[in-house]
């Protein structure tokens, strides 16, 4: 898994104010003014934004070893972009953007390292965008099945895929900025051809390589191919 460089991790442990967060419990909110950011010691947190209509995309799922809020480090915006929503119980370390800001400037091997590892991110969201905006909703699914595979992907004696985590397909839906019919639909087609299996809110690809293939895959790293 890429996590965020362990010089950033230090920084918060030794300058960083524990909080913990509630299952459900909004960390930020989005257009709330911004003045911290956060490292995820434990738990899973969730990245989203949400159109006028009251829909949710999901943007990430954050697990342990992650930074949230990023995206205001040395920016001119004052507020969040996105909300965060503890999926779980979560702890995470916040430091004061603006002290954040002075311990990278004074150090400018860990600006480095930070400015690398929210490229990363970037990239990661562009990766997803194309996905989005250039296969439609059927490449939608196809990809985030290969980010959630890439991401939580256990290898089976088979050859297959188990996404050792549950999720809902209401939670896939706002993954793919879809609706739920559309995801149950196309989740049932897959399961008609033996290309994936589902039990209990997990999933299993039996067959990545159509996956890979309906969707254009472009064999990005995986320290990209993620969801996380």
């Amino acid at each position: 898994m890429e996590t965020i460089p362990p010089k950033i991790h230090s920084l918060f442990k030794e300058h960083g104010t524990v909080v913990k967060f509630a299952k459900d419990t909004p960390i930020f909110l989005e257009g709330d003014r911004t003045q911290d950011v956060f490292f995820v010691v434990s738990g899973q947190v969730r990245i989203s934004k949400e159109t006028a209509s009251g829909k949710e995309l999901t943007i990430r799922i954050c697990g342990s070893n992650n930074l949230i809020g990023e995206s205001t480090i040395f920016s001119s915006l004052d507020y969040n972009s996105t909300t965060a929503t503890a999926m779980e119980p979560t702890t995470i370390l916040t430091i004061d953007n603006n002290m954040l800001e002075l311990y990278l400037s004074q150090e400018p091997s860990l600006m480095i390292a930070c400015l690398r590892w929210i490229q990363l991110q970037n990239m990661k969201s562009q990766s997803r965008l194309r996905d989005l905006l250039l296969h439609g909703k059927k490449g939608a699914l196809f990809s985030t099945l290969i980010r959630l595979a890439n991401t939580y992907g256990e290898e089976l004696d088979d050859g297959s895929i188990h996404i050792n985590y549950k999720l809902t397909n209401n939670e896939l839906a706002n993954l793919c900025a879809t609706s739920r019919e559309v995801i149950n639909r196309m989740l049932n087609d897959l399961k008609k051809n033996n290309i994936i299996t589902f039990d209990k809110s997990t999933i299993t690809v039996l067959n990545l390589q159509f996956l890979k293939d309906e969707c254009e895959c472009e064999n990005c790293p995986l320290t990209i191919c993620r969801i996380d």
